[in-house]
Order: structure tokens, then sequence, then C-alpha cells
């Protein structure tokens, strides 16, 4: 007889099994027969149909069909206000359907005379979508019809973005069910077209990770065309070339994502001017949105007779906040004992961008989720995170109902109550992010950082030394490139 062995794979790396490692998914385990056994080999050894990849991507299905579900009383009776306020089913998509021309064959950019308030990428989805609803105007039906392509299509981009942060890290991979999964997706995924920049920057980190960097740069400056918010992914680029010394990595992706930027905008700049500007006009006149911290001051500033604050005010107040806050990320980033990691710095970045803006829309929970699960993977900060902003999502909508259309009493909520609800969501962001700073402070907390690992996500400064690093205590004790030569990482003491 043939003696028999199972197939070596050098290469293969043992998964990481949430149920063994998360105490608080470890708990949930036992009506499942409890946390994998610690004998068996996940990544080793072939798990047959259902492999990582294939679950998560069911899950995400599940998720995107219960999102549709909790959109079904508008999909039967139609977007009305307050009934889709109240039912917690509005979506921009019938609202800029019918308002701004796409039901009448407007394509956003190239139709000139056209106004449409977000960047030049998410014009041409909203337009090209609406190219594939059959008939004409804006009757019920290709209203229907237009939100049900671009779910199916956003279903679909969601099933991407989940795979690539799965694959950023694969010795990781269950970490991406958090994306998979997320309430926030679930109940504000269909709102308006976020979904495709959380891809493009997801595939971004995904190319970033694997050392592709003109890749990386691409999905970046493709991202920012749709929304602008990957950009500030490149502060966490420069950083990390600013404490490794490796300053190609940055000029490489930031080059390629201006390049890629420039070739989507310069075109539709000089063909349609007025319509390119409209997008910055927009955001720079617009007074505050709902949810963000300058409105709730506004109410409250209203119920005690304070003078409002205008847009103007603002939008200085709100710049000087995040360059304040981009300023504390970076003396963390650069005095930390260790080399943060780039999904860390990537998350304070766009979170602190979120707490201090003028607008807060529903759907910007959507930017943090896949950062979150690269930057700290801990299912208790994130089902409790996730859980408050699922109640600020229903006081939204309750307090929309009675400012927009004076709505039925039963069904509204009184402005301290929603500003309570603001409070909390902004609240739980900056917890995520302090836990996620001390994480850089003491990489040992960091579940990442386990088994010698240092930084699976980022690409050229994964193991790089330190080129420059300040020691705040004792500045004798700095790195700095013109007096002492870097030192290896496993050299460091840390």
């Amino acid at each position: 007889m043939q003696e028999t062995k199972p197939p070596e794979h050098p290469k293969r790396a043992r998964l990481v099994i949430p149920s063994r490692s998360d105490p608080f998914l470890r708990n949930f385990t036992e009506l499942v027969g409890g946390p994998l056994g610690n004998r068996t080999a996940p990544g080793i050894v072939s798990p047959g149909f259902f492999t990582v990849e294939r679950v998560l991507v069911i899950l995400t299905v599940l998720a995107a069909l219960a999102g549709i579900l909790l959109k079904n009383f508008c999909r039967t009776h139609g977007w009305e206000t307050p009934g889709q306020f109240y039912a917690t089913c509005y979506s921009d998509f019938p609202e800029l359907f019918r308002n701004r021309g796409l039901g009448d064959g407007v394509f956003p950019f190239i139709t000139q005379g056209s106004l449409f308030e977000y960047p030049v990428l998410m014009g041409f989805i909203a337009g090209a979508t609406a190219l594939l609803v059959p008939g004409a105007g804006t009757a019920n039906p290709r209203v229907l019809g237009y939100f049900d392509v671009n779910a199916t299509l956003i279903a679909a981009v969601w099933i991407i973005a989940v795979l690539a942060t799965a694959r950023t890290n694969r010795r990781r991979s269950w970490d991406a069910a958090m994306v998979a999964v997320a309430p926030g997706i679930v109940l504000a995924g269909v709102i308006n077209w976020d979904m495709w920049a959380v891809c493009m920057l997801a595939l971004g980190m995904y190319f970033f990770s694997r050392n592709k960097l003109v890749l990386a740069g691409i999905m970046i400056g493709l991202g920012t065309a749709t929304k602008l918010y990957p950009l500030l992914i490149l502060g966490a680029v420069l950083l990390l070339a600013l404490r490794s010394g490796r300053i190609r990595a940055f000029l490489v992706t930031a080059g390629s994502a201006a390049a890629t930027w420039l070739v989507v905008n310069v075109p539709v700049a000089a063909a349609n001017p007025d319509g390119w500007k409209y997008f910055y006009q927009f955001t720079q006149e617009r007074p505050a949105g709902y949810s963000s911290p300058w409105f709730a001051f506004n109410l409250v500033a209203a119920r005690l007779g304070w003078n409002p604050l205008e847009a103007g005010a603002i939008n200085s107040l709100a710049m000087d906040l995040f360059l304040l806050a981009c300023i504390l990320i970076g003396v963390l980033a650069l005095s930390a004992p260790r080399r943060p990691r780039i999904a860390q710095l990537g998350f304070l970045i766009v979170a602190a961008f979120i707490l201090t803006n003028k607008v807060y829309s529903p759907q910007f929970v959507l930017w943090l989720i896949p950062l979150i699960a690269l930057a700290r993977p801990r299912w208790r900060d994130f089902v409790i995170w996730q859980a408050i902003e699922a109640l600020h999502w229903g006081a939204i909508w309750m307090y929309l109902g009675q400012a927009t259309s004076g709505g039925s009493t039963q069904h509204n909520i009184d402005m301290p109550y929603y500003v309570l609800a603001v409070g909390a969501h902004m609240l739980a962001t900056a917890y995520l992010m302090a836990r996620v700073a001390w994480d850089i402070w003491d990489p040992s907390s960091d579940v990442i950082r386990q088994h010698r690992i240092d930084d699976p996500h980022g690409g050229p400064f994964d193991g790089a030394p330190d080129w420059l690093r300040l020691d705040l205590r004792r500045p004798a004790a700095s790195v700095v490139p013109w007096r002492t030569s870097a030192v290896p990482e496993g050299h460091r003491g840390d």
C-alpha cells in the first residue's frame, strides 16, 4: 500500500479564526458547537466548497437582501414624504432621478446647463444607470427601476469591497465579515453612491498591500473622483513615508492618484466649466448639514436664543479643527514607539474628517467600516459602535419627518433627543479613535501585531526601519536621518 499524507503547502499561512481569537465572538459560538478546535489547521487544510471568501460572499448577499427588504415600504408605496422618513427607506436615488433631470435624459456633466452636486465620476454613475432603465419620464415604475438598478450594482461593489478587504491580509480574511454584515451598510448602503468610493478605496488598500503602488494610486484617484474622502488616505501614506524614509512610495501613489483624478476631471472642466465647478461652490456655500456637530450646535443655539453659526464661520472652524486633528495624528505617527500601521492612520484621519466636517450624511458611516476592519478588528467595540449608529439612523428620520413636512406627532422625536443621538454617534466614533490611537502608542494591545507581524497592509512600509522618529520626552534620543542610521525593526527592542 502506498503511504498517504496530506499535501504540504509551505506558502499557506494558518488563518486567524475569530471564534478562537475574539473573546466577544467566542461567547456566541455555543449554539454551533463552540469555538473551532485548537488542533484544526484552517488555511492549511482545504475547507472544501465553503472557503472563507465564498462564505463572505454569501453573507454579503444576505445582508444586501436584508437592506432591500428594509426599503420595501418605499418600493411598494413610493418614495414620498413623510412616509419615506418614518419607514426609514429614504434614498437619494428617487429624489435625484425626479429632480435632477435624470429621468428625462439629462446626463450629469455632459448635458450643458445641468447641475449636479456631486463629483464627476458619481455623476457619470448616476447618468449611466439612468440609461439602463427602459422607458421615459419619471413615473413611479421608472423610479423603482432606477432604485433597483443602483441597489443591484451597489450589492456587486459591496461584494468586491468585502473581497478586497479579505485579501488585504489573507491571514485574517475573516475580519472582512465586519464589512459583509455591517448594520451600517445594511441600513445606509443604498442611500447614495458612496459604496462605489468605498469599494475603490478598498481596492486601493489591497493593491498598496501588494506593493502595486500605481494601481493603488489609480483606485484612490478614481475614488476621489467619486467622493473626496479617499484622498485622505494619502495623508497616512505621507506620514509613513516620513517615518520610514521611503518617500518614493508616497510620490508614486500620490502621483498616480493625481494623474487619474485629472484624467477624469480635466475633460469635464474644459467642456462644461460651470457644471464642473458647481459641486465645489455648493460644498463651500451650503449651511451645516443634518447630524453634523455644527447643525446640532445651531439647533441648541436657536433653543437658547444664541446666534447661530453661518456657513463661512462653520467652514473656517471645521477646517481649523480638522487641521488640528491632523497635526495631532501626525505627532502620534512620528513619535509612537513603533511605526503605526497604514490602516490605523487612515481610520484616524477619515474619522477626524467625519467628526469635524460641516456635513454628516447617514451613509458616511460606510467610509469607516472597511478601515476599522483593518485597523482594529475587535467585534465587541464594532457591535457597540454599529448599534449606536443604528440608533442615530432611526433618530434622524424621525426628526426629518417633523422638520421637513410636519409629520404625525406620534412618529416624531423632539430636538433634544435628536441632538443626543448625534452626540452619541460622535462619542462612539471618538471612542474608536481613542482605542486605535492607544493601539498605536502601545503595540502590545494591537491584535494585528501578534506573532511578530508588522503591517500586513503596509506594502512598502511593512518591516521598514525608522528613518524619522521623534522622542517627545528625550529629544536627543530621536531618530533623525542626518544624525543616525536607521535601526532595523527587529533590533529596536519593540
